[in-house]
């Protein structure tokens, strides 16, 4: 007889840690347009079933809050019930002893917040207000609505130039999103329920690489219709390749020497080389797309009179302009925002930070892009400056592992209080002072606070500030475009109220985004304008997707792209990515469920094939 027993986890424990696991891959794949109430209450009863039954909220109060959304789901509940949940949810997180009871009422609490009409709905109409439009989760995630699975087949099937032509239907820009897209798509992915999301990104890279020329389908009818697009980013570059599709004359005028936007004045040519960028426009300008560079609104062409010469004007100007931290010493010299130093580098002026101490100020994807392009410029040291914890850094983790891998330093809990300047009003150094997180704001990221800690000095040659952009409304201010917190205002269709034949999209109407919601917004505002033009042209596609293989889908591992060698790569500009090759891209495609075929999405028709 021990005194002590060495603890072991029972075999029920075990297969219950399986279970757990595998609901989580569920959850997280969960798809688009599921009944908000019946997922919430599904959470509240394995919330629980979790109690530990020493509490009575807990014990007897979310059994009773479960009982009442069943009323609301079965049609029996009425606008009291919903009354009545409300209260004996805020009774719960009042009174329970722990956070098992009290977040679990939390959580309904947030459906009272995000999906109050729903409950009315079900009382009123029995059903639920969501709808399943999309029902595949990949295609309803991607912006664009790009066929995932379709693309994905015909990369099983070694036909390269058939994806291409496949994603040029709703994405005109193929190339850009198999580089740098941050690809949402793989969000839901049901995969996921079985091991891992598909590389979609992957696989849509290995497309674009192996397709060769792929030629764009002919241009419809002229129709005698003139639409001027301000700025040629790619929201104003998708737009005008489907209204030039559709056979409207298209006019681009861009501020900039060269067409791009973000894509080549933010995006560094070590994650999107800047041939395949070239290689892209050029494909869309092929088109018959006319275009203007080095021409500023306001200054060179007044917007009155774009809007009289044309027939339509689409708006997509970006966001070029950028912020400031305010901090005392901001404007001593070699002081740059991240905004001026990579538009310097998009066009091939190339910095000088050789044995330079570069310090950067800011957690986002911007910042991560201006701290690896300052280690290939060749700074003696690179120390990136960030007010709360890397875990909170809304960059992308493989982006900062891998700038920690090229040498970077990563000073997280550090707020920005001033800069220090020399006796030639140089920077010679940013002061910080350390942060302790504290608790969560409302968007659940934990809050930093001033910690009980001095001061701290980070020597610097070079201080770089990365922490957002805005969007140049200067010139647009007096036209009539509604404006609101430095952003255009439009509907969901991309018109602007009030304004005839006025449209406008990407980040200048939703602040700075991603390259393939940008697409995305062109895309709606080309077939809005063709509508507003009193046309109905229809973009559609002749590709036939290939019949899925009948086959179990055992799990299998996934497979990542891999990138140069650290020490390799950060010494020049050239791409760091490593694409897959034939075996990966045909192993990886395979597994590929083909939700556009199987289940409710063959019940729906499986996809959109025009729009």
């Amino acid at each position: 007889m021990s005194r002590l027993d060495i603890k072991t986890a029972s075999r029920a424990q075990t297969v219950v840690d399986h279970l757990y696991r595998d609901m989580e891959r569920r959850i997280a794949s969960s798809p688009p347009g599921l009944c908000p109430i019946d997922m919430s209450l599904t959470f509240l009863q394995l919330c629980h079933a979790q109690s530990c039954g020493k509490c009575v909220p807990c014990r007897i109060g979310l059994g009773q809050l479960a009982a009442l959304m069943g009323q609301i789901l079965d049609g029996t509940g009425s606008m009291l019930t919903i009354d009545t949940i409300e209260k004996t949810a805020r009774a719960i997180v009042a009174s329970a002893d722990c956070a098992i009871g009290r977040d679990a009422a939390q959580l309904v609490l947030s459906g009272f917040e995000g999906f109050r009409d729903d409950y009315v709905n079900h009382v009123r109409n029995h059903r639920c207000l969501a709808s399943l439009q999309n029902p595949v989760p990949c295609v309803s995630l991607c912006p664009a609505g790009v066929d995932v699975p379709g693309y994905v087949a015909l990369v099983r099937e070694g036909r390269y130039a058939d994806a291409v032509r496949l994603i040029r239907k709703d994405n005109p820009m193929p190339t850009a999103c198999a580089y740098i897209c941050e690809h949402p798509c793989e969000a839901r992915c049901r995969r996921n329920m079985v091991d891992a999301p598909i590389n979609i990104r992957g696989l849509k890279r290995y497309a674009v690489d192996h397709a060769g020329d792929v030629p764009n389908p002919p241009c419809e009818a002229a129709t005698g219709k003139r639409i001027a697009i301000i700025g040629g980013g790619p929201s104003g570059l998708s737009c005008a390749y489907y209204l030039r599709l559709m056979g409207h004359a298209v006019t681009i005028f861009e501020e900039k020497k060269q067409l791009g936007g973000m894509l080549r004045y933010g995006i560094p040519a070590y994650r999107f080389p800047r041939e395949k960028l070239d290689a892209e426009i050029a494909s869309i300008l092929s088109t018959g797309v006319e275009v203007h560079t080095g021409v500023t609104i306001g200054r060179d062409i007044s917007f009155e009179q774009l809007h009289r010469d044309y027939d339509c004007l689409y708006v997509a100007i970006g966001a070029h302009t950028d912020k400031k931290t305010g901090i005392p010493g901001e404007n001593s010299k070699n002081v740059m925002s991240a905004v001026e130093m990579l538009r310097a580098i998009g066009d091939d002026v190339m910095p000088d930070f050789t044995g330079k101490r570069v310090v950067v100020i800011g957690g986002g994807n911007v910042a991560m892009d201006v701290t690896r392009s300052s280690v290939r410029l060749g700074a003696a040291s690179v120390t990136c400056v960030y007010r709360r914890r890397i875990e909170d850094m809304t960059a992308l983790p493989d982006e900062v592992q891998g700038a920690i891998a090229e040498g970077a330093e990563i000073r997280e809990l550090c707020a920005p209080v001033r800069i220090e300047a020399n006796e030639a009003g140089e920077a010679a150094a940013l002061w910080v002072q350390p942060q302790i997180i504290g608790f969560a704001d409302k968007s659940g990221r934990p809050r930093p606070e001033k910690a009980s800690l001095p001061e701290e000095r980070i020597a610097a040659d070079v201080i770089v500030v990365a922490i957002g952009q805005g969007v140049e409304i200067a010139g647009f201010e007096q036209t009539g475009i509604p404006i609101r917190r430095g952003t255009f205002i439009t509907e969901s269709s991309s018109q602007v109220d009030n304004m005839e034949n006025v449209f406008a999209g990407g980040d200048c109407v939703t602040g700075p985004a991603t390259a393939i919601r940008a697409i995305a917004a062109g895309k709606v505002a080309a077939a809005n304008i063709d509508e507003q033009l009193g046309f109905r042209h229809e973009i559609r596609t002749d590709v036939e997707i290939p019949a899925p293989h009948l086959e179990v889908c055992p799990a299998r591992g996934r497979i990542n792209t891999k990138e140069r060698e650290a020490a390799q790569r950060k010494g020049d500009f050239e791409d760091i990515e490593c694409g897959m090759t034939c075996e990966e891209a045909c192993a990886e495609s395979s597994r590929c469920l083909r939700c556009d075929h199987f289940g409710y999405g063959i019940f729906k028709g499986g996809r959109i094939e025009r729009w």
